[in-house]
């Protein structure tokens, strides 16, 4: 008899009205602080943030965006009690390579919608169909529909776990698996888990940090120097409280469309790769990160999002004891409090953003088996989502390596 929590279903987002009107009437209600007018140097600046919040409550379509979203196939399944939300789009090329798409924080499954068509069938695409992958793109535990979180424990480690099981479940043996920010992480432990499995694994936005190995800062490159001195002062609140008290944070959130909005709409803003004076909506479209604030919200994902800061930060201790990401030493280095995981040995292709990423090669070197490095001068942290035809460049780059 076949268990029916192992049973894939297909899914199809059908919010109900009254959930709408509900973030509607909060938003119309929201009690706005007044803050001094200092731009974005001490977070989102109210004028910005009550305009942004005024469209999503009178000019921005969900239904719109949620038919568009049900034109691509979705599914869902039970992997150890929890629910699992996933894309599932095959390629009409046979051949195709398997391949998983992982999103971070304050990402999701959106972020690889512009990519969906040329990875799936790049023959109708002006590409070469032998570069074509069956795509399987999941929310993460925690994430979009794969909510409620089951428990506590899904960090990056049990994720991976629940990835290769879905792989299993969905009849692909050889695969490959591509993840950027929390992606990366999750990637990186699949390959681990399941190396006769995993035929490549590309990443963006990977963090990579010094150890206090003798000689590891030694003949680093002006722009390594750079960016591992971004890595030391960059402002990691979100940070900080999303891995300490994910819980005392998700009240807010969960009862806040505005607070919601303006907790990820800082992360965009920030991490998005565009002159200074120019507006977000110049590389993401302001219907797009409504969508990505809505499936949050929608869900209920914003304290269970952030479960994984604490699973992979603080329960899992970073650090030996020397301090914490961010910190520096008595020499202005970054602290060495990483403690980095058992090197892999699937082969590894890294895509760096020169505008946004702080990835070092020689610490990634360490950790991954990297047979593919490329840099680009354009895209930032949300690399599929801002410049997907680089994005889409890039993947078929690496897995034609590694086929």
């Amino acid at each position: 008899m076949t268990d029916s929590r192992s049973e894939i279903r297909p899914f199809r987002i059908d919010i109900p009205q009254e959930q709408w009107d509900d973030l509607t009437t909060r938003l119309a209600n929201t009690r706005w602080p007044v803050l001094p007018d200092v731009g974005w140097s001490r977070g989102v600046p109210v004028a910005y943030l009550k305009g942004l919040a005024e469209h999503w409550r009178t000019g921005y379509d969900w239904r719109a965006h949620e038919a568009e979203l049900n034109r691509i196939p979705q599914f869902v399944t039970e992997i150890d009690g929890q629910r699992i939300h996933f894309l599932h789009v095959r390629s009409p090329e046979p051949d195709a390579t398997p391949l998983m798409l992982l999103h971070g924080w304050p990402g999701s499954i959106l972020e690889f919608l512009d990519a969906i068509g040329p990875l799936t069938d790049p023959r109708a695409h002006g590409g070469d169909p032998t570069d074509a992958f069956h795509l399987v793109v999941p929310s993460l535990p925690g994430f979009g529909f794969s909510t409620p979180l089951a428990g506590p424990g899904w960090g990056s480690e049990t994720m991976a776990t629940a990835m290769v099981r879905l792989m299993s479940r969905l009849g692909y043996e050889r695969y490959g698996v591509q993840g950027g920010d929390t992606g990366s992480w999750v990637a990186p432990a699949i390959g681990r888990q399941a190396p006769e499995h995993v035929l490549g694994v590309h990443v963006n936005a990977l963090l990579t940090y010094p150890i206090g190995a003798d000689g590891e800062l030694d003949g680093l490159t002006d722009a390594e120097q750079r960016r591992l001195a971004a890595m030391a002062s960059y402002n990691d609140g979100y940070l900080q409280i999303q891995a300490k008290s994910p819980h005392t944070l998700a009240y807010g959130l969960h009862d806040s469309p505005a607070g919601q909005l303006a907790w990820i709409a800082e992360m965009f803003h920030r991490l998005t790769d565009r002159p200074a004076d120019e507006p977000l909506d110049t590389v993401v479209d302001t219907d797009r990160l409504l969508t990505n604030v809505s499936l949050y919200w929608l869900a209920g994902a914003g304290g269970s999002a952030a479960q994984v800061y604490y699973e992979d930060i603080t329960a899992n201790a970073w650090s030996d004891g020397a301090g914490e990401w961010g910190d520096t030493g008595a020499d202005g280095d970054a602290a060495a409090s990483w403690s980095a995981p058992a090197a892999g040995t699937v082969p590894t292709g890294v895509l760096v953003s020169t505008a946004k990423d702080v990835t070092i090669r020689r610490f990634a070197e360490r950790e991954h088996r990297v047979v593919h490095w490329t840099e680009h001068d354009r895209g930032g942290h949300f690399f599929a989502l801002e410049q997907p035809r680089l994005f889409t460049e890039d993947v078929r780059d690496f897995f034609r390596k590694v086929r």
